[in-house]
C-alpha cells in the first residue's frame, strides 16, 4: 500500500544515511561485532553530517526534526542488516529525557556536545533482580548538601561501555503506600569516583551493540546532575514509554522487511532439483504470506509514528503495536531461515544475524506477556 508518511526531505536524507551505511558502516562491520561495539569516531561522523542532533532544539545546533526521520533511519540501517551499536537507544530512549527535562545550565553542558555526536548516552533501568518491575529498584541515592550518594547495581545497560552520561534510576525515598514515588533520575558522568562499566556481556545478537553492567559505590553525583524533580521519576519513565515501545516496533518491522528481500533474492538464485527454489508453490505462498502480514504491521506503524508525531499516541496502542509487529517479526523471520535451509543456520549468512537479533525484540521494552497486560486492562479485566 501507498505510504504517506514522508516527503521528499525525508526521501534525501535516506540517500544521505544510505550513503554513510555503504561508506562508513558496512566495510568495518564485521570488526565491530567482534569486538563488541562501535568506535566512538562513528558517532562523531554521525554529528558531522547532522544525524546525532536532528531531533535535538536548532538553538543548540539541531535539528527539530520529528519522530518520522528516526523511522527513515531505522529503516536504512534494516536494510542493510546492520545495527550500528546502542544508536536507536541514544536517540529514541535516552535523548527525549534530556530534552524535556534538563534545565538550562544542563542544556548548556551536555548539549552541544550530545548535538556533535561527542557525548553518547545510555539509561540504566534494569537491575540484576528488578526487570519490567521498575518500582522495586533497590539502587538508592541519598542526599548530602549539594550531592546524591549513589549506591547500587545496573545490568543489561544498552550502551553502557560507550556512554558518557547515564541516566540512572535510584531510590531517593522510601514509600510503603506508594511503591512508584520515591524515585529520581541522575545523571552519572564517565569517570565519577567508584563508578564502574562491568563486563561486556555476550549475547545471542545484536554483536556490534555494547551492554554491560554498571557499578555505583558510594558516587557522589552533584543535585545540579538531576534531571527533573526529585522522587517524580516513575511518571517521566511512563511518559517516555509509548515512544520507546514504538521505536522497538519499527525496527522489527523494518527488519522483517529486509528478511522478506533478502529471502526473496536468495529463492530466485537458489537452485534445487534443478530449479529456482522461487519456482516452487510452497516458496511463493510462505513469502506472500509474509509480505501480506508485513503491509498489515507497516500500516499500524505508520498510524503510530503519524500518532506520536501529534503528541497522541497513547501507552495502550503503544502496546498493541509493539506487541503485533515484534511477535510479527519473530514469525517472519523464523520463516525466511527455514527458506534458505542450511545456510540460514550458518551465523556467516545474514538471515542468521537478523534471526539472532530479532529475538529480543519481545523482550525488550517491555515483554510480550507485559504488553497484553496493559491492554487487558484496557478491557476491563
Amino acid at each position: 500500500m501507498r505510504r504517506r508518511l514522508f516527503t521528499a526531505d525525508h526521501d534525501d536524507f535516506r540517500k544521505m544515511v544510505r550513503d554513510f551505511i555503504d561508506h562508513e558502516v558496512l566495510p568495518g562491520y564485521s570488526g565491530w561485532e567482534e569486538a563488541g561495539q562501535v568506535p566512538h569516531e562513528v558517532f562523531r561522523r554521525l554529528g558531522e553530517v547532522g544525524v546525532m542532533g536532528m531531533n535535538m532544539p536548532a538553538e543548540w545546533g539541531g535539528g527539530d526534526a520529528d519522530y518520522t526521520f528516526n523511522a527513515v533511519l531505522q529503516e536504512e540501517t534494516a536494510r542493510a542488516g546492520v545495527t550500528i551499536g546502542p544508536l536507536r537507544t541514544h536517540m529514541d530512549v535516552v535523548l527525549p529525557y534530556f530534552r524535556h527535562y534538563a534545565t538550562p545550565e544542563q542544556r548548556q553542558r551536555w548539549f552541544p556536545g550530545l548535538v556533535r555526536g561527542e557525548l553518547i548516552s545510555a539509561i540504566a533501568l534494569t537491575e540484576p533482580d528488578t526487570g519490567s518491575d521498575l518500582a522495586a529498584v533497590r539502587t538508592r541515592a541519598t542526599r548530602d548538601g549539594d550531592d546524591y550518594i549513589l549506591n547500587g547495581a545496573k545490568t543489561y545497560i544498552t550502551g553502557g561501555s560507550l556512554a558518557h552520561l547515564v541516566i540512572v534510576l535510584a531510590r531517593t525515598s522510601e514509600s510503603p503506600d506508594a511503591r512508584r514515588k520515591g524515585l529520581t533520575l541522575l545523571v552519572v558522568e564517565d569517570g565519577m569516583p567508584g563508578y564502574v562499566k562491568g563486563r561486556r556481556l555476550q549475547k545471542l545478537g545484536l554483536k556490534a551493540q555494547d551492554t554491560v553492567e554498571l557499578m555505583f559505590d558510594n558516587v557522589r553525583v552533584p543535585v545540579a546532575n538531576r534531571l527533573g524533580d526529585e522522587n517524580e521519576a516513575f511518571g517521566y519513565l511512563l511518559s517516555n514509554l509509548a515512544q520507546e515501545r514504538l521505536a522497538i516496533a519499527v525496527g522489527a518491522v523494518a527488519q522483517a522487511r529486509a528478511a522478506i528481500d533478502m529471502t526473496v533474492e536468495y529463492a530466485r538464485q537458489r537452485t534445487i532439483f534443478g530449479k529456482p527454489l522461487s519456482s516452487f508453490q510452497n516458496t511463493k505462498f510462505e513469502l506472500a504470506a509474509m509480505a501480506a502480514e508485513h503491509e498489515a504491521a507497516q500500516t499500524m506503524i505508520d498510524a503510530a509514528v503519524t500518532e506520536l508525531c501529534a503528541g497522541e499516541l497513547s501507552a495502550v496502542d503503544a502496546a498493541k503495536v509493539k506487541l503485533v509487529c515484534t511477535e510479527m517479526q519473530g514469525r517472519v523471520v523464523d520463516r525466511c531461515l527455514q527458506l534458505f535451509g542450511g545456510f540460514g543456520y550458518i551465523t556467516e549468512s545474514p538471515i542468521a544475524r537478523l534471526y539472532a537479533d530479532a529475538r529480543v525484540s519481545r523482550i525488550y521494552g517491555g515483554t510480550s506477556e507485559v504488553m497484553k497486560s496493559i491492554i487487558s486492562k484496557s478491557l476491563g479485566l
